[in-house]
């Protein structure tokens, strides 16, 4: 296997996500920032986090075969999500929850970051997720 998550002792555990990768691949995939759009720029789920946030995590996903990869080869995932506070939470792992399965991300996910933005480049986005990952 080209990239192997774990969380070791002495990091905060239980999270949704783990803290660590090891990648032993040659080839670095780097998938841009997808947000809750369809291929002809339809915006999917206005106004809602949960939504949002799956349909940006099925296009990171459609990039990743793309390249050859899967949700297995990340090595990191970082969400930005627009005018970010705690309360948010809930609904941003509803959506990683509802579409896991759908990808094939295993929870918990690869390391990820969640950075909260003023706003995204269009006013509707919520949020906003970059992926990288390793082939061998």
């Amino acid at each position: 296997m080209t990239v192997k998550h774990f969380t070791p002792e002495g990091l905060l555990q239980p999270t949704p996500y783990h803290h660590v990768a090891v990648g032993t691949g040659t080839t670095h995939v780097h998938v841009s920032g997808q947000v809750a759009r369809q291929a002809d720029g339809t915006p999917v789920a206005p106004g809602d986090l949960a939504g949002q946030v799956a349909q940006a995590l099925r296009n990171t996903a459609a990039g990743l075969a793309g390249a050859g990869a899967s949700f297995a080869d990340v090595l990191r995932l970082t969400f930005y999500v627009t005018r970010w506070s705690p309360e948010k939470i809930g609904d941003l792992m509803a959506g990683v929850e509802t579409v896991a399965e759908e990808i094939g991300l295993r929870l918990p996910m690869p390391p990820a970051s969640l950075i909260g933005v003023d706003h995204l480049f269009e006013p509707d986005v919520l949020v906003e997720v970059e992926a990288t990952a390793l082939l061998d």
